[in-house]
């Protein structure tokens, strides 16, 4: 039997979630814009849904636009935000260490005139909330923080800046794709003005996230033709994905405790099995502002992607902390953006565990894993 270690990569779907969209495709057929009863069925599947993500994160229902990502999400809070305040070329404050696709949006940003600041973050994968908002300036539109970065699992100050942000009078957006199941996300809490999130990270389908606007904050759709999500994002719902959002988010509201404190013990108990058994490994990111189920680790003088396919082949599925393009292995730029050197970051490897892992199968892993590490390095030293 398999042993998947890569939740942040995406979640096996919740057998909830599954029965739940298989009710909506079989019966709740109708269009949500249609006004006969059908298509009053459908929305009222919408309306409980977005219900349910409000709850989670402690928002207002009217404040959920459903889109097909979180890619399409921080694009339209990135892009839609400025447009709407006719700021194209205005001044956004970001850091170093963003998912690619907050990073696109903001070289785009850059490629139509704007002009972006990337605040660096420490050798432990954290930006100093004092940096960001010290790069703030007059012309400033906007501040992007991620809330938990997808490679480390290092939990940014989120709630400093966006409380500093608000004391400057600038809008600030989190990307909490990451965060969100395996955190405390309160909007509540923190004065965030837009949030991003996915559901496949938590639980729920591909192809189905949302944009949290706050307090009637503004933004262009990028998405144009209909009167879908308030004219916010037009385009027939995804009824079924969106009900499988909901109900994704309904577990993690209830089982939420329960995930801090077992997320965390595996990733523990695989952590210390891997000092013990394997020598010379490091760990990439702060142990302290951490999400409870990553855990990311440099195995020195070891190519990370072969360690990767020979666990894979043994039946574990990890990330690895380079990416493949065109045939060529790229080192991570987040950990290079912390200061591992190239070879440190091609060396790194991305465990993350959730729902249906347990202490059996961490043991199975570190079982295997001393003799593939040995493997490998006798493979590259040869």
């Amino acid at each position: 039997m398999r042993i998947y270690l890569d939740h942040n990569a995406t979640t096996p779907v919740r057998a909830e979630v599954v029965l739940a969209m298989a009710r909506v495709l079989r019966d709740t057929y109708g269009n949500p814009s249609s006004t006969h009863a059908e298509g009053a069925a459908a929305r009222s599947q919408l309306d409980d849904a977005r219900e349910r993500v409000a709850s989670l994160l402690g928002a207002a229902p009217r404040e959920v636009t459903f889109t097909a990502s979180a890619t399409e999400a921080n694009n339209t809070a990135l892009l839609g935000l400025l447009a709407a305040r006719g700021a194209e070329t205005a001044h956004v404050v970001s850091t170093a260490i963003e998912h690619p696709s907050v990073e696109a949006a903001l070289a785009h940003h850059e490629a139509r005139g704007g002009s972006v600041t990337r605040v660096a973050v420490g050798s432990e994968g954290r930006v100093d909330a004092a940096e960001v908002l010290a790069a703030i300036r007059p012309e400033t539109a906007l501040v992007s923080v991620i809330w938990a970065n997808n490679e480390t699992g290092v939990i940014q100050p989120v709630e400093a800046v966006a409380e500093g942000a608000r004391e400057r009078g600038v809008p600030f957006h989190s990307d909490a794709t990451q965060a969100v199941g395996k955190w405390r996300v309160d909007l509540g809490r923190v004065p965030c003005d837009l949030l991003s999130l996915s559901a496949h990270k938590l639980g729920g389908p591909k192809g189905s996230g949302c944009l949290v606007a706050r307090h009637g904050i503004a933004f262009e759709p990028r998405l144009l033709g209909g009167p879908q999500e308030g004219r916010r994002r037009g385009g027939t719902e995804n009824v079924a994905g969106i009900v499988g959002l909901g109900v994704a988010c309904a577990l993690a509201e209830a089982e939420l405790p329960e995930r801090l404190e077992g997320y965390g013990s595996l990733r523990d108990r695989l952590w210390n099995g891997i000092q013990k058994a394997v020598p010379r490994v490091r760990r990439n990111g702060s142990p302290e502002h951490v999400l409870p189920n990553t855990l990311n680790v440099e195995f020195e003088a070891t190519a990370g992607e072969v360690l990767l396919q020979a666990l894979d082949l043994e039946g574990v599925a990890v990330s690895a902390g380079a990416a493949c393009a065109s045939g060529s292995i790229d080192p991570s730029p987040i950990l290079v953006a912390m200061g591992r050197s190239p070879e440190q970051a091609r060396g790194s490897l991305r465990w993350s565990v959730g729902h249906g892992n347990d202490a059996a199968q961490i043991d199975r892993v570190l079982d295997r894993l001393p003799g593939l590490v040995e493997r490998v390095r006798r493979a590259e030293s040869a």
